[in-house]
């Protein structure tokens, strides 16, 4: 059965094109041309990934983003205008995945979308368990447990901390992390990083703001923990 796209974009040119290439890609589409309308739908269709505009009329990609996170961790690719760090920033700590501005090529876009489809969706043939101190890793059925407790993850955070738990007391840099996440090293958004790890150290860490799993090196990156 094909995986269900839904496309947010009050543009509907851009909507039309958009479900065009992903149609020819294989995939199957829904639309939506506001936050508010996309909500329904992603309740009904429940997509495998949202394609989600920031600014529309009635409810907005971030509003969108702020009630669907709620309840769900489907993955999130924003489209925006906005060139602005602080813009892809807000975006990210609600829980999208991945941003690409306008405009861009449609091609480029089949290729973030199939790339953040393979994380949210990929298991490893060996080492599917991971456990380092009160945390449980299944790379197969994408399930994380800390201390017993069950952990809902975005694809993002995730591979993120798949990657530390497989080397705790290693330390990656912010380009090592952005090369799981993305496949590409993104020089210049390595804030990106800074951002999922706030957001992971507020679903797994006991206190968020003295973390104890996740530590940061200063000027080179983060490691996890071996305790």
């Amino acid at each position: 059965m094909p995986q269900t796209i839904l496309i947010v974009d009050d543009e509907k040119r851009l909507v039309s094109l958009v479900e065009s290439y992903l149609t020819q890609e294989g995939y199957r589409v829904a639309t939506a041309f506001n936050g508010r309308e996309a909500l329904q739908v992603a309740e009904k269709e429940k997509p495998d990934l949202i394609i989600l505009d920031i600014m529309m009329p009635e409810m907005n990609g971030y509003e969108f983003m702020n009630a669907h996170r709620a309840n769900n961790d489907t993955p999130i690719i924003m489209l925006t205008a906005k060139v602005e760090d602080d813009d892809k920033i807000v975006g990210l700590e609600l829980g999208a995945d991945d941003y690409v501005a306008k405009p861009f090529k449609p091609r480029e876009l089949m290729a973030r979308v199939r790339n953040v489809l393979r994380r949210a969706g990929k298991s490893k043939p060996t080492g599917e368990l991971l456990k380092v101190a009160d945390i449980s890793l299944d790379r197969e059925t994408r399930e994380v447990l800390v201390d017993d407790r069950s952990v809902d993850l975005t694809p993002s955070e995730f591979d993120l901390l798949a990657a530390l738990m497989g080397a705790p007391g290693k330390v990656f840099s912010r380009l090592d992390l952005l090369d799981v996440i993305q496949g590409v090293r993104y020089e210049g958004y390595e804030r990106t990083i800074d951002t999922h790890i706030k957001n992971l150290r507020f679903k797994i860490e006991p206190n968020p703001r003295k973390p104890h799993y996740i530590e940061t090196v200063y000027g080179v990156g983060y490691r996890l923990s071996k305790h």
